[in-house]
């Protein structure tokens, strides 16, 4: 930090504030006033006396610094960082631990200072040297009330529990407005619990209660998983608290809900999308979680086929048009658009989104919701992007005829368009569309491609198993007689929790629009015809893509099967 950004230097660093229009003369003149009669350091003159916000003045350090700046106000504990620094000094030195990564050996620490090398050095000496330290800059503010907070509390889920066990009748309650909020065991176990799913790598977060208990679950690759059952009487009052950090109306119980969480875990922004849904025993409860780091993905790391990520880029070259993803619920469709955004994401061009919900902010981009609550409609909000001088419009659902039309004159009139659409395959999205009262006129010239994709789970590399393929196997994979075939299966270990996968990646078929099918789709050609003549042009289907990777060992083929029909597979 220069001494112009130096708070230890206050003249310097208001004439620096100054200069970049951050504050005016006589707000400079009325801070330096203050600075020199109290004392002390001049960011927290700047905030007490309301010239700067705690968020200005920690934005303004940690761009000054290189340093990356984070928020404490709605932080997530983290039990193992809390244990590496004591409290005594934590509050000594004003130093927080956000976060410990294990298998990175990296302890997270907020400071105020990235120049206070006295406190650098008392956290270095309290953590073992085999742990590295990873620095965020917090307001002085900040880190004292997160220190008051967490610090003398239990924080794992089992011993929440026995907390709550031993003091039912207040524990049970929920917590009142003008309390310790953190204080009161349902709101830890909450914490504690969403903080649990996102280290599992968890999508999904299910609260389902029966007669007389409730089921917690968690979809981790794609899949359910159940993680705790615990007696109903804990529900009313977990049940008010998700209600409270999602903006829902507590009183409201026999009507579905909606609302959003935003979470500093582990030292990242995670937001969960909620839904409430009354039932027999309850109200159910459904929490998506929405990590941008995993969401937004380079188009390099998708984990690709050569041959489908050259398409792709191909497809993305063409300047008007439209491409379609589809796909089931959980396929990955809004992670493809949002990488594929992503690299299109410039300062030359301007992007506007129309969701149902806006899932991933993201810089530059336009971003609108479409729902009922807005009083807006896919189509009608189409129409009204068009007038806000677009390059790039994504769509986020075509669902019926006036929204796909709308897209499709998009494109007709130079635009990117880029949507989403139910159809089991990228060719029989063609007779979808059809069906839909879209005039093959309309589809010929103005698609560029249609992305059909699906997710499939990841062998864990620590304990996946070889095999020697059956005779129904090799026929599946095309593997003559005779030759060798060695493919794996799921076993399970420790690091995949006994499930044998770890992790997804997605398997693709890309149908490139080209003159040849244009004229096909003119003539009402069959579906065959359509799949046949995109094999001669190089169209690999899904059912290819992930029967590649189950002789690359990757995946299994019993996976592939579960999420891809195998059966229309010439096996004679």
């Amino acid at each position: 930090m220069t001494a112009a950004t130096d708070l230890f230097n206050a003249p310097a660093f208001c004439a620096d504030l100054e200069v970049k229009g951050l504050i005016t003369r006589d707000q400079a003149e009325i801070a330096l006033t203050e600075h020199e009669r109290r004392g002390g350091s001049i960011g927290d003159i700047l905030v007490a006396t309301g010239i700067l916000t705690l968020d200005d003045l920690t934005a303004i350090l940690a761009s000054a610094s290189s340093t990356e700046a984070i928020r404490l106000d709605d932080m997530v504990a983290d039990a193992p960082a809390l244990a590496m620094i004591s409290k005594t000094l934590a509050q000594n030195f004003n130093v927080f631990p956000v976060s410990f990564s294990k298998s990175e050996s990296v302890l997270v620490v907020a400071i105020t200072s990235i120049n206070d090398v006295v406190a650098m050095d008392q956290c270095r000496a309290a953590v073992p040297d085999t742990v590295k330290l990873a620095w965020r800059l917090a307001s002085k503010a900040d880190i004292r009330s997160a220190i008051n907070r967490f610090y003398g509390y239990a924080l794992s889920i089992d011993e929440i529990l026995k907390g709550i066990r031993t003091g039912q009748a207040e524990a049970l309650q929920a917590p009142q407005v003008g309390e310790d909020v953190f204080a009161h065991p349902i709101v830890r176990l909450i914490d504690a619990l969403l903080a649990d799913a996102v280290l599992e790598n968890a999508s999904d977060i299910h609260f389902e209660p029966e007669e007389s208990f409730l089921r917690i679950r968690y979809r981790v690759d794609g899949v359910l998983r159940q993680v705790r059952v615990l007696h109903k009487q804990y529900w009313a009052a977990m049940t008010v608290r998700l209600k409270v950090l999602s903006n829902m109306d507590i009183a409201e119980t026999r009507a579905p809900q909606d609302g959003r969480i935003s979470m500093v875990i582990q030292g990242h922004d995670i937001d969960f999308r909620a839904a409430a849904q009354p039932t027999i025993h309850g109200e159910n409860f459904v929490l998506r979680v929405l990590d941008r780091r995993k969401s937004i993905v380079p188009l390099n790391d998708m984990v690709l086929l050569p041959q489908n990520l050259a398409t792709l880029r191909l497809m993305l070259a063409r300047p008007y048009g439209i491409v379609l993803v589809t796909g089931p619920t959980g396929s990955g469709k809004t992670t493809t658009l949002y990488s594929v955004l992503n690299e299109m994401n410039t300062d030359e061009v301007n992007i506007m989104t129309l969701e149902d919900p806006v899932e991933y902010p993201m810089a530059r981009i336009r971003q609108a919701s479409a729902s009922e609550g807005t009083k807006m409609s896919f189509a009608a909000g189409v129409r009204s992007m068009m007038r806000q001088d677009p390059d790039i419009i994504l769509v986020g659902e075509i669902r019926d005829q006036d929204t796909a039309e709308m897209a499709l004159r998009a494109a007709m009139t130079g635009h990117q368009v880029f949507s989403t659409l139910h159809a089991n395959s990228a060719v029989l999205s063609i007779p979808r569309l059809i069906d839909m009262g879209i005039r093959t006129d309309m589809l010929t010239g103005n698609v560029i491609g249609i992305i059909s994709q699906r997710l499939v789970r990841k062998l864990c590399k620590e304990c996946k198993e070889p095999y020697e393929a059956s005779d129904i196997e090799r026929r599946i994979l095309g593997v003559e007689d005779g030759d060798a075939c060695t493919l794996y299966r799921a076993f399970g270990c420790p690091a995949c929790k006994g499930i044998g996968y770890r992790g997804r990646s997605s398997i693709m078929e890309l149908l490139r629009f080209d003159n040849g099918l244009d004229d096909l789709i003119s003539r009402n050609a069959r579906s065959t015809e359509i799949t046949a003549y995109a094999k001669q042009h190089g169209f690999t289907t899904m059912a290819e893509d992930g029967l590649a990777r189950v002789a690359a060992g990757t995946t299994s083929l019993e996976e592939v099967a579960r999420v891809v029909d195998l059966t229309r597979i010439e096996v004679a």
